[in-house]
């Protein structure tokens, strides 16, 4: 199977030009199936947009939400609405919303939205605060005093949704492709190929999921994992573990574009 993989495509930004040239991008690349890991638009729009993804593409959508597909809404009344909207078209599929994916061949797509979740870097010192919390109402209706305990629960929960779809997998997997949005260790999160310092780690960052993922690898060193990520707009690539590395996608707003094309089964 081939997947056309995006991320950060943030559509309500794309001129129509720009749009068909990505369409067109992932049609030559001759792909069975389409793959966003989040940022895909705003709430007032997401869904929108993914009906119109919908109806552009004859090959599946998998994808997660981001940070910024939350604004303007919450958390949990955005991925209703596109949980909704996903069940209504055969070709859409949000990733946090379904079982394990079997790709063929013993080969399995699993994800989840994810979320930085102010583990790594300094938190309560940096200067550092992201659109998040006056857009998305879990934080704009809440006083900053809870900000980091939202983030960390926010975080816990998408790795506790990976870690039991993990535990569904057959024992004969070989190869696991994990979609999130946050990449899941400060290695991976790059700006202009250096590691997100303090300042930046808080809102960069899934470290609870990076755990979960680092204890199946080391687990079963048999499978292969492999993380497609983005949220920095800054392209990286780390091998973690022998078995366990991390692709994180580039992203310029206005103008998206297909990151790889990767062959998996």
């Amino acid at each position: 199977m081939r997947l056309a993989w995006s991320s950060d495509v943030h559509l309500n930004h794309v001129a129509l030009p720009a749009w068909e040239d990505w369409v067109g991008e992932i049609r030559s690349a001759g792909a069975d199936a389409l793959l966003i890991s989040g940022d895909l638009s705003e709430a007032d729009d997401v869904v929108f947009q993914l009906r119109r993804i919908a109806e552009t593409f004859d090959v599946p959508t998998y994808f997660v939400l981001g940070n910024h597909d939350f604004y303007f809404s919450s958390i949990g009344d955005t991925r209703r609405q596109v949980a909704s909207v996903a069940r209504e078209h055969s070709r859409l599929e949000y990733l946090t919303d379904v079982q394990p994916i079997n790709l063929g061949n013993e080969s399995y797509l699993i994800g989840d939205d994810g979320w930085a979740d102010a583990i790594h870097g300094d938190f309560e010192n940096s200067p550092v605060r992201l659109n998040d919390f006056p857009a998305i109402a879990d934080f704009s209706e809440s006083p900053p005093s809870t900000w980091q305990q939202t983030m960390r629960r926010l975080g816990r929960e998408s790795a506790d949704r990976l870690s039991d779809k993990l535990a569904m997998l057959s024992s004969s997997a070989r190869q696991i492709l994990v979609t999130t949005h946050v990449p899941p260790y400060r290695e991976a999160c790059l700006y202009d190929g250096k590691p997100a310092n303090d300042d930046w780690a808080p809102f960069f960052i899934c470290a609870q999921v990076g755990e979960v993922l680092h204890r199946f690898a080391l687990d079963h060193p048999h499978i292969e994992l492999t993380v497609l990520c983005g949220h920095t707009h800054h392209a990286g690539e780390v091998s973690v573990l022998a078995n366990l590395k991390v692709l994180v996608a580039a992203a310029e707003y206005g103008k998206p574009r297909p990151e790889r094309v990767l062959c998996v089964g």
